[in-house]
């Protein structure tokens, strides 16, 4: 068995993953002959781990994050772990029994149409009670030019349309940030394409593995899965090791760099003739600096507050250390409520819980923010967090090509108005921000119908992977059935975000990106404005008070819905 090591001699060995490897060698086979019944069965399994061990999870998520276990923020770690997880196991076993039943996992999506000659698939919501949890709420994927929704449904199922034909070892390097996105990852490894996972965890989420030991069993069991942990060296062992076909990871850019083309001034000599030291494809989740832009309008004070607590969560969700965060609005600067709406987000700066910057090299980061920008405000408690504003033109470079992944957050403001200054903004987003993973955009129901179909095609303009209107892009990574990744089109010498997509679990070929919209408003002003959405201030808002308990109740729920739990959950979401 040889491997290969990028940069040195003589290569370390690891022995832990040589068995590792071999037992995937042979679980392979196990993978290969099992049917899709039994598959679907491993999915429900999965499903009912995840929600029996689901506090475990969260306790350990806690720990990890440095948070107060009393403090509303530990909904984060309920919703964007164990409930992640569990509506996408509950998803991806209802895609298996369509196909089992010889049918499309599409078989009973609405279809429509988008700019372009583009079909699109409506994967939010789907059932009851998706409408009940997330009212207001949709998402829907816009697949690449020229899809049918014949070709869709004909595709859709990927890996499960032949399960006999696995592809070998596939090696997921996980996330530091976000709990499920390793657990997430395998899944997609193994149901998309076939390939027995090796799984690496990311040092900062050593603590996780109990739990994701647990959760994993049925995998793990059959010899589908194995759980790695250590650092960068036995991460570069294993993706170069000659047993394992594919590599996906989640992070930067940089460290994609690292892996595909090796480090130094060799690995910069290998990038830029286009020569990579890895032998085997990659894709990859890697981040980037997503925009969020206001639209002008006329707002009410409540309007301007609820908004600027949505812009602040975007940026402060997860500490700042979320590879979707937004780090840069975008406002009209002839706007007559700019001023207003910018005070009302220093505020929600200011008044946003305290939370311990846990992610490795964030007090550097948001360090070389103010040294970049020696007239940028600090907010928060401490002052830990940083808002860039009234920037030159000239001086916005290093804000929109730099992802500072901590809690800084800038203002550029684009002169116009109206149409124009959509326009523009758009432009500025697609040409100045590196990244393609998500971008946002906040504006009244009003301007959205003066706009009326210049939305859509607005919309088709922006190259990124998800695009949310009056909602977080974060939704369509909470979305099962959404692909989650960049926009397509990138190479391994000019990354960005990164290739490919995960999540995805209708299996869906040759989708393009995710449109997310929301309400404006919350409930009850949304329903006395006519808007039909009945949810009060969602339980991601990081100044939701009852965040934690709503967060639990959604994910208890998840496990096992029932009509009996939702006036509980109900309540909670209401006192937020």
């Amino acid at each position: 068995m040889t491997t290969q090591t990028p940069d040195t001699e003589t290569p370390q060995r690891f022995p832990e993953v040589d068995a590792a490897l071999d037992d995937l060698a042979e679980g392979e086979k196990t993978w290969a002959a099992l049917p899709l019944a039994r598959r679907r069965a491993l999915l429900d399994r999965i499903r009912a781990l995840s929600s029996q061990h689901a506090t475990e999870w969260v306790d350990a998520a806690t720990g990890v994050k440095k948070l107060d276990p009393s403090s509303p923020l530990v909904g984060e770690e309920w919703l964007s772990g164990p409930y992640s997880m569990i509506t996408a196991a509950t998803l991806l076993a209802q895609s298996i029994a369509k196909l089992e039943s010889g049918q499309s996992p599409l078989a009973d999506a609405k279809f429509g149409t988008a700019p372009g000659g583009r079909s699109t698939v409506k994967v939010l919501p789907m059932t009851t009670w998706d409408s009940l949890l997330l009212s207001g709420y949709t998402a829907e994927v816009w697949l690449e030019p020229g899809v049918t929704e014949t070709e869709a449904r004909a595709t859709a199922g990927l890996g499960q349309k032949d399960p006999t034909a696995t592809g070998g070892i596939g090696v997921v390097l996980g996330a530091g940030n976000i709990t499920s996105i390793a657990p997430l990852d395998a899944l997609y490894e193994l149901f998309a394409f076939n390939r027995v996972v090796a799984l690496k965890l990311n040092p900062i989420m050593d603590p996780m593995l109990p739990v994701l030991r647990k959760v994993l069993a049925p995998l793990v069991e059959i010899g589908a899965v194995r759980i790695l942990t250590g650092g960068a060296d036995v991460g570069t062992y294993l993706v170069h090791h000659s047993q394992v076909a594919h590599v996906h990871m989640t992070g930067s850019s940089l460290t994609h760099d690292a892996i595909v083309f090796g480090t130094g001034d060799d690995g910069a000599k290998r990038k830029a003739s286009g020569e990579a030291l890895l032998d085997k494809p990659i894709s990859s989740e890697l981040g980037g600096v997503s925009p969020t832009i206001v639209l002008p309008g006329k707002w009410t004070k409540a309007d301007i507050a609820f908004q600027a607590e949505h812009v602040a969560t975007q940026r402060l969700h997860n500490g700042g250390y979320n590879c979707v965060a937004s780090q840069v609005v975008v406002v009209s600067a002839d706007w007559p409520q700019k001023d207003e709406f910018l005070a009302a987000l220093r505020t929600a700066l200011d008044d946003a819980p305290a939370r311990v910057p846990y992610y490795p090299g964030s007090d550097a980061r948001v360090a070389s923010a103010t040294s970049s920008f020696p007239n940028a405000e600090r907010h928060g408690p401490n002052g830990g967090r940083v808002l860039v504003t009234d920037l030159d033109p000239g001086s916005y470079a290093p804000l929109l090509q730099t992802e500072y992944f901590s809690p800084v957050l800038g203002v550029v403001e684009l002169p116009y108005n109206g149409r124009e200054f959509a326009r523009r903004a758009v432009a500025t987003a697609n040409e100045d921000f590196i990244g393609t993973l998500g971008v946002n955009i906040v504006a009244h129901p009003d301007t959205l119908a003066e706009l009326g179909s210049e939305l859509e095609t607005l919309i088709e303009s922006l190259k990124y992977g998800t695009v949310a209107v009056n909602a977080w892009t974060a939704l369509g990574f909470l979305t099962a059935g959404a692909p989650w990744g960049a926009f397509p089109g990138h190479t391994l010498d000019d990354v960005q975000s990164g290739i490919g997509v995960v999540h995805n679990a209708y299996l869906i070929e040759r989708p393009e990106r995710t449109v997310a919209r929301g309400p404006f408003r919350p409930a009850p002003r949304s329903i006395l404005n006519r808007e039909m959405a009945l949810t009060p201030k969602p339980p991601w808002f990081v100044t939701n008070k009852t965040a934690a308990t709503t967060g639990r109740l959604m994910t208890v729920f998840a496990g096992a819905p029932s009509w009996t739990k939702l006036p509980a959950l109900f309540a909670s979401a209401l006192r937020g």
